[in-house]
């Protein structure tokens, strides 16, 4: 029998479950440097990797809840410094590390880091000069990304009232550490987002500033998610992280890169007492400008009044012509009186005494005669000879045949002197126009 042969035989989950303690009580919390290799993020939020160097390789796994407090977006090839407790994974017999924290290793991967995401988002055309708008000379409302403590925010807004006093709006953010660059981006996006008119007035001109510091401090501003925020923003933005030999990928992405936060308050407005001079030296030459304009004009005016004829020569020709006419005038009228003056004679020799006299008599027989026309037709004097002439005693009309006088019944007679009523009767005593029974016996 071999040594060993009389030993109780372990199970499988047993002696798995006897490695994993001795490794996590060996190897509680360590320290790795490595590159990464494989990284990927699975729906449930939790991140997969492995940590590699030249000889070997090692598992890795970051939870839901650290993986989104990393302060980078990790990536295949980047060197990190990754802090977790080993532990083993009995369903794959494999050993791997549970990562809490993890951080660059190093400027260098730092570096590396930037210049990849920076050739990313250079090659989506971000950062291209033509996407560049330029700013508003004189806004009336500045948007401010910043932390609300430290100096940066008093050294912008001391400048700005120095300068020329303007309505800041200040959007507090952390500038440093986990959740910075989500925080930037959504103060950019938000200033981008108020509406135009509403209660809370939309800036002209955005600032985005943070004081100096290392890569690793300055690293939120380099972040794709503030890079995209500020790129995709409709209002100009101005750059203003870190100090003069700091350059980050939000200095790329705004319109205008500032060295400082101090020199991005003095880029965003004039000296107002610049501008005053301005302003005046600009009315003085506005004044210089009319006066001349007026001052040439007068000496064209005066220039043009020179070779325009005088009034006399150029009424000459209208009075000559005036003078022709008022003597065709007189001439004419001479004329026209001389030939009235023959008209009137010959209709003058006409109107002799003997002629006025014979026309005057044969009127005169035209008027006798009209007038015993006249006499011969008036209906009163047959009546004055013994005639009548009838009518209806009702109504009043000429009764002109002895139908008309029966079927009236009642009658007028007109005479010279006066008119008489009279009613036709029938043979026998009736009377015509009525009943038997209602005409009146005759008298």
């Amino acid at each position: 029998m071999a040594a060993g042969d009389n030993a109780a035989p372990l199970s499988v989950s047993e002696l798995s479950a006897s490695l994993k303690r001795v490794v996590e009580d060996r190897f509680g919390h360590v320290r790795l440097r490595g590159e990464i290799s494989g990284w990927k993020r699975a729906a449930s939020g939790h991140a997969y990797l492995a940590l590699k160097d030249d000889r070997a390789v090692i598992d890795a796994v970051i939870w839901k809840g650290s993986a989104g407090a990393l302060a980078f977006s990790p990536q295949d090839g980047i060197e990190v410094i990754a802090t977790g407790r080993l532990t083993t994974f009995p369903g794959r017999s494999k050993y791997q590390i549970v990562i809490e924290r993890m951080e660059l290793a190093g400027e260098g991967a730092l570096m590396a880091l930037l210049e990849k995401l920076k050739a990313k988002l250079g090659a989506e055309g971000l950062f291209d000069r033509d996407r560049k708008r330029a700013l508003p000379y004189l806004p009336r409302v500045i948007g401010l990304v910043t932390s609300p403590t430290g100096a940066v925010i008093r050294d912008i807004l001391h400048r700005l009232e120095d300068r020329c006093p303007t309505h800041v709006l200040v959007w507090p953010v952390q500038v440093q550490g986990d959740g910075a660059a989500a925080q930037v981006a959504a103060a950019v996006r938000g200033f981008d987002a108020i509406v135009p008119g509403g209660r809370v007035p939309r800036p002209d001109l955005v600032i985005v500033a943070r004081g100096g510091g290392s890569i690793e401090d300055l690293w939120a501003f380099n972040e794709e998610v503030v890079v995209r925020a500020v790129a995709g923003c409709s209002i100009p933005i101005i750059s203003a992280v870190g100090h003069e030999t700091d350059t980050t990928l939000c200095d790329h992405a705004a319109d205008v890169r500032a060295p400082t936060p101090t020199a991005a308050a003095e880029i965003a407005v004039p000296v107002r007492a610049e501008l005053r001079s301005q302003l005046r030296e600009l009315g003085l030459r506005s004044e210089r400008c009319a006066r001349r304009y007026h001052d040439r004009g007068a000496e064209r005016l005066t220039a043009l009044a020179r070779l325009l004829p005088s009034p006399d020569r150029l009424l000459q020709p209208q009075r000559q012509r005036v003078d022709d006419y008022g003597e065709r005038l007189r001439r004419g009228l001479g004329r026209r009186l001389s030939d009235a003056r023959g008209d009137l004679a010959r209709a003058s020799g006409a109107l002799r005494p003997a002629m006025l006299t014979q026309r005057v008599s044969r009127a005169t027989e035209r008027l006798a005669a009209t007038w015993r026309l006249v006499q011969s037709l008036n209906p009163q004097k047959p009546l004055e000879r013994g005639y009548v002439f009838v009518t209806r005693r009702i109504g009043g009309a000429v009764v002109k045949d002895s139908t008309d006088a029966r079927a009236a019944g009642s009658l007028v007679l007109h005479f010279a002197d006066g008119a008489v009523d009279a009613r036709v009767e029938r043979p026998g005593g009736a009377a015509y126009g009525r009943s038997e029974e209602k005409q009146p016996k005759l008298l």
